[in-house]
């Protein structure tokens, strides 16, 4: 599943194509939000902004389209008037001159004003964004040591949305790696300097995997972001030497070092 840096990519996609250009066409596959299609045409697209995994698409007359991809939902830019193949249900489409975006396949899809907006369950729920250039390493480290979330194992806690909005599986294993702490660990019990080093990591790592375009390519660069400890069971950790190994917490496989992550 994309976790936030695939979800913030995909929105950057989005807003490149139709920001701040008059809608020639809304389109809505779901018969409640029919009556919002002529209200869209000649509005503008100004901003997609990402809470988690959540989107949300913001209108010139303050409609705001909420849509969560879940498990099978995908979203895609064609050229306007291009009908694309493909065996997935249409759900959405939003039309420029130029260009077209289409959403497939999602069902969690609602069109809320400034009010509903507030009150959304959803995003009443999720914790700060950690690709919002607002959220700080101070504000993590608070966060961390919370009393609702500083008995937590990081196990359970780094895949919880209500923490963080966009971290995943992934994320939650570099993230460990990187602050050399293991899953059963929690904010509770660490020193003053592991602390530091989670609260630096909980950031750092999802916004490398951002800036360098794609979790799952190959790079040759040095700053690539590159998997350390995911997918590497049975390789040497580039950091100690030590065997990566592979189990299961919170029903999802789990990759770590022993020897450096103590």
């Amino acid at each position: 599943m994309p976790e936030g840096p695939e979800i913030r990519r995909a929105a950057d996609q989005l807003e490149a194509a139709v920001l701040h250009q008059p809608l020639t066409e809304a389109w809505f596959a779901f018969p409640e939000l029919k009556t919002y299609e002529a209200a869209l045409v000649g509005e503008q697209v100004t901003a997609i902004e990402t809470r988690g995994k959540a989107l949300l698409t913001h209108f010139s007359n303050g409609l705001t389209l909420y849509s969560h991809n879940q498990l099978y939902g995908v979203w895609r830019v064609v050229d306007t008037g291009t009908v694309p193949e493909s065996k997935r249900q249409l759900r959405v489409r939003l039309a420029t001159a130029r260009q077209t975006i289409l959403l497939y396949s999602a069902s969690d899809i609602e069109l809320l004003n400034a009010e509903t907006l507030a009150t959304h369950p959803f995003l009443m729920r999720v914790g700060p964004d950690v690709l919002d250039p607002m959220l700080d390493v101070a504000t993590v480290r608070e966060r961390l040591l919370s009393r609702r979330f500083s008995r937590r194992q990081f196990s359970g806690l780094l895949l919880d949305q209500a923490f963080l909005a966009g971290l995943g599986n992934y994320l939650r294993v570099e993230i460990l790696w990187v602050a050399g702490l293991l899953a059963q660990h929690r904010a509770v019990d660490l020193s003053e300097e592991q602390l530091q080093a989670l609260s630096e990591a909980l950031l750092s790592v999802p916004r490398h995997s951002y800036r360098m375009r794609g979790s799952m390519k190959k790079y040759h660069a040095e700053a690539a972001f590159r998997f350390e400890v995911f997918h590497r069971q049975g390789k040497k950790c580039r950091r100690c030497g030590t065997i990566i190994e592979k189990g299961v917490l919170s029903s999802r496989p789990f990759y770590w070092c022993p020897g450096c992550q103590l």
